[in-house]
């Protein structure tokens, strides 16, 4: 199960610093993540195109634009 969602945008050059940064971070803590493009759908560019990136940790919005590492990770060890 995938705990943290990375909406991202083609073309975004923070969107890939934060892909590279959660992915670095999960997989130190044996975290499932996933990136979704907002362009692809009508529904997610409208909520999240001018923020993204965006992360949701377990379904819940939890920051846009850049990473907070110490944050990111006292979410993904403390649970929801």
């Amino acid at each position: 199960m995938n705990r943290v969602t990375v909406y991202t945008r083609v073309g975004c050059s923070a969107c890939v610093t934060a892909e590279a940064d959660v992915a670095r971070i999960c997989g130190e803590l044996g975290v499932g993540w996933t990136a979704v493009d907002v362009d692809s759908s009508t529904e997610l560019r409208a909520e999240y195109g001018d923020r993204v990136p965006v992360f949701l940790v377990d379904g819940r919005e939890h920051g846009f634009w850049k990473v907070e590492e110490p944050r990111l990770r006292k979410a993904l060890t403390t649970g929801p």
